[in-house]
């Protein structure tokens, strides 16, 4: 492992390492700051760091909105059967409000519009943060009909939750049959014969990677879920002490939509979410963890179909000598009549205009798709390839799509940095340990 890390008995508290940030004498590190550090020859100890901002963006399929709003006034109708939000159907209840003109919903971030396949919870939960108006449609329990708009600024009640999110890492995948196949893990057929791979995970930037002990990732622990002050619950779903992730929550009113969104993939609709998480450094024997670098930390590459293990590669394989940004130069921009890339773009990140393609940077998730697309090549990045000794072969495998954005997770993680040296956030103790049942 690069760089040296102190594992002397000396050790510190989060709230004296609060009193210094108080005091102007903390220093606080993001993630990708002190794996620069790293790389260059440094050997960082425990005076070196008090804190590290770390982040991770991507596909978080466990989530959902928790709304209660008002649609009518009281005795309009008497509880409402269904509803729907531009489209895409809540679950109603679990309060019935009777009577009260009033709806309590959940709604979740994989649920898919009954009108438009290519837009799901992802896609509502971002443009209600945007500001947009939202259509909703109540279908009452006498069989009466009727629609209403609403914004979030109308909304008093609007939370967000993860189920299974900010995992430690995920796993790369690849096709190795024959025939294509439309899996949540791509957002066109998985090509087979291993022609492609797609991956998720932000390696050294994520959380759980700097905290895998999860000593001050905890239950309470104050972190930004998409850009909003929000709070670790506990373990997630599936989550487990050799691969686990969090639940938590946090207010949409605050939320900020550039880390938010849908993305739509050959088996529908899914929703991207932001954590941004501090690790104070309470002892020198944490540094182990956070001076890791990508080229530590095992990726496994699995078979799309029946998540066999087929080799163990590194996310320094995917992230290492790769440009983390898509670039697009519309001069090169052939105008296309069926233009492939603003078919594929999961984002929707790509629209016509009269000269050609434009690239909505707001909306980029720097995926990479576009690159295979485009036949101008306007779309271009070195998203890299991975060689991997598998069935007998030594394959070169070209990644075509990526799930995680790690360039706007290490914006995110800058963010946090700010707001803690600025006092705009501030760290907190756990209220308990996260455990898990056996």
């Amino acid at each position: 492992m690069n760089g040296a890390f102190d594992n002397t008995e000396t050790s510190r508290t989060i709230p004296e390492i609060q009193d210094k940030i108080d005091a102007g004498d903390a220093i606080v590190l993001t993630a990708t700051e002190i794996s620069a550090r790293i790389r260059a020859g440094e050997d960082i100890k425990l005076e070196d760091v008090d804190v590290v901002t770390t982040a991770t963006r991507g596909i978080m399929s466990g989530t959902y909105a928790v709304l209660s709003f008002k649609v009518s006034e009281p005795d309009s109708f008497v509880k409402a059967s269904e509803v729907l939000l531009n489209g895409v159907p809540a679950v109603v209840g679990p309060c019935p409000n009777e009577r009260l003109g009033i709806l309590d919903l959940i709604v979740l971030g994989t649920a898919h519009s009954k009108f438009d396949p290519n837009y799901g919870g992802g896609h509502l939960f971002r443009e209600m943060v945007e500001g947009k108006n939202i259509k909703v449609d109540v279908t009452t329990s006498e069989g009466d009909h009727f629609s209403v708009e609403t914004r979030l600024s109308e909304i008093p009640y609007a939370k967000l939750n993860a189920t299974r999110h900010s995992f430690k890492n995920y796993r790369a995948f690849v096709n190795p049959g024959k025939e294509s196949i439309k899996t949540i893990f791509h957002a066109l057929p998985f090509e087979g014969e291993f022609k492609e791979m797609t991956f998720c995970g932000c390696g050294e930037l994520n959380p759980i990677e700097n905290d895998p002990k999860l000593e001050t990732i905890g239950i309470g622990t104050r972190v930004l879920l998409n850009g909003a002050d929000g709070f670790v619950t506990g373990a997630g779903t599936r989550s487990a002490p050799d691969n686990p992730n969090l639940t938590g929550f946090a207010d949409m009113h605050d939320m900020t939509p550039e880390y938010m969104g849908g993305f739509v993939t050959s088996a529908g609709p899914e929703i991207i979410n932001t954590w941004a998480v501090p690790i104070p450094i309470l002892h020198g024997g944490m540094l182990e963890n956070i001076l890791k670098l990508d080229k530590e930390i095992p990726l496994k590459l699995v078979d799309l179909a029946g998540r066999i293990p087929l080799c163990e590669i590194t996310y320094g394989d995917v992230w290492d000598n790769v440009d983390l940004n898509i670039k697009y130069e519309p001069e090169k921009c052939l105008n296309c009549k069926d233009c492939l890339v603003i078919e594929a773009c999961p984002m929707g990140a790509v629209s016509r205009g009269e000269n050609g393609a434009i690239h909505n940077l707001k909306f980029c998730f720097n995926c990479g798709l576009c690159i295979s697309r485009c036949r101008g090549e306007a779309f271009s990045a070195n998203l890299g390839s991975v060689r991997c000794s598998t069935g007998g072969c030594l394959r070169d495998i070209k990644v075509t799509l990526r799930q995680s954005d790690r360039a706007r997770a290490i914006i995110a993680a800058e963010e946090l940095k700010e707001k803690i040296l600025t006092g705009r956030f501030r760290l907190n103790e756990p209220v308990e340990k996260i455990s898990w049942r056996k």
